[in-house]
Formats: structure tokens, C-alpha cells, sequence
């Protein structure tokens, strides 16, 4: 029995779809070809941006001139850096750069004036340094010739410690200076109202200080009236 034979028509239609599909096919290719909608788009802008790779000569140059500048640094002398010493904080002032002045407010004083007596110490060296320059280490003591007329020391009430950092070459002044009554001090008359009370009518009488151990290489001459 043979089959049933389809008629032309029928023939031609099938061709038509074939062909319609294939151009189909076609079109989805080009248009994934041209808006390429895998590639990143860069800041929502309306155009892709792309990183440009450099080309081989371009790649070569830049490694050339690396090297170059690698050279030119092992050749060139380096300058040297500074060795910190420990965790570089300053050190304990070294005596001998430490220079002592004792300092009175005025050079004469009238008969109803009490001197007023400060310390005037100086970082000599080169480094800055700590130094202690709390009441525990002051001393003034007050002399007329020989005798010793009064010691800062004889009736000190709560000294204290205070650690400063001095500056090399730096020049400092006690803040509060210590006064003397113009009396003669000793431990045993502390609260006595009625000590020696200093000449006047032009006494010369001289100040001397130390701080930290280091006395002041020269006294200074003051006046009572």
C-alpha cells in the first residue's frame, strides 16, 4: 500500500518556517553581538567603560624603566638615618650640663622689703634631659660673710618632686619664688616669733643656691636698708 503523498502546498509552508526560524536565529546572534549586555557598565553611566590593557612594547618599557630606577637607587649613596637610643625619650640631665645661678628680685632692698629669692638653672648640653626641680631639691641658704643666716631647708613645710624636661641649650626660673623673713632660721626655732632679726642699713649679705645636688658656682650679692 503506498503512503499518502503530501501536497505542494504543504511542501512550500514547511520551507517557509524552516527559513523563518532560521533567520530568527540570525537576528538573536547579531543583537547579542552588538549590545554585548554581559559586559560591566561603569557608574550607571549610559556608555561601558573598559580598562584599556597595555600592549606588549608598552608592557616592555614600563619594566625597562623600573629597572632603571632600581639601578639608579642601588648606585646613589643613601643618606644615613638617625639611631634612636632605647625608646627615644630624653635621659636624666647629666650634672656637669647643668649651670646653677641664684636670683633675688632686686639688688637692694628698703627696711620694710623681704627679698625674694628664685633659682635660674641652664641645659648646657646638646640633648634635652629630666630634671628634677620640685621643692625637695632646692636649697637657698642666706650668709653675711661666714655666717649662715638662714637655710630654705630649716623649716621647709611638704616638699615635693616635679620632673620637667629641659631643652637643650634652655634657660628656666623657679615659678614661685621663696622669701625670706629676714630672720635667722634654725630646726629648733621654726615657730619662735621671736628670732633674730637681720641688720639693715646696708648690710651686704649674699645668696647661694643649689638644686638637685648642684650648687650655684657663685653667689649673689644683695643690700638691706
Amino acid at each position: 500500500m503506498n503512503a499518502r503523498r503530501h501536497s505542494p502546498a504543504v511542501y512550500r509552508r514547511r520551507r517557509l518556517m524552516v527559513l523563518v526560524l532560521a533567520i530568527l536565529a540570525i537576528a538573536a546572534l547579531v543583537w547579542l553581538f552588538v549590545a554585548q549586555p554581559w559586559s560591566a557598565s561603569g557608574g550607571g553611566g549610559d556608555e561601558t567603560q573598559t580598562v584599556p590593557t597595555p600592549s606588549t612594547s608598552e608592557t616592555t618599557a614600563s619594566q625597562d624603566s623600573d629597572a632603571d630606577d632600581e639601578s639608579d637607587s642601588e648606585d646613589s649613596d643613601p643618606t644615613p638615618s638617625p639611631t634612636p637610643t632605647d625608646d627615644g625619650s630624653p635621659k636624666e640631665c647629666d650634672p656637669n650640663a647643668i649651670t646653677v645661678k641664684g636670683v633675688t628680685d632686686k639688688r637692694e632692698y628698703g627696711s620694710d622689703d623681704k627679698p625674694k629669692l628664685s633659682i635660674s638653672l641652664e641645659n648646657t648640653g646638646d640633648v634635652d634631659c629630666i630634671f628634677n626641680v620640685g621643692t625637695t631639691q632646692q636649697a637657698y641658704t642666706v650668709l653675711s660673710g661666714n655666717d649662715v643666716w638662714w637655710r630654705s631647708t630649716d623649716c621647709q613645710k611638704e616638699p615635693s618632686d616635679m620632673e620637667v624636661t629641659l631643652e637643650a641649650g634652655q634657660d628656666v626660673s623657679s615659678a614661685e619664688p621663696v622669701v625670706w623673713d629676714r630672720t635667722r632660721s634654725s630646726v629648733d626655732s621654726c615657730g619662735d616669733e621671736n628670732r633674730p632679726v637681720a641688720p639693715g642699713g646696708g648690710a651686704s649679705f649674699h645668696l647661694r643656691v643649689a638644686i638637685g645636688g648642684i650648687e650655684s658656682e657663685h653667689t649673689r650679692q644683695f643690700i638691706l636698708r
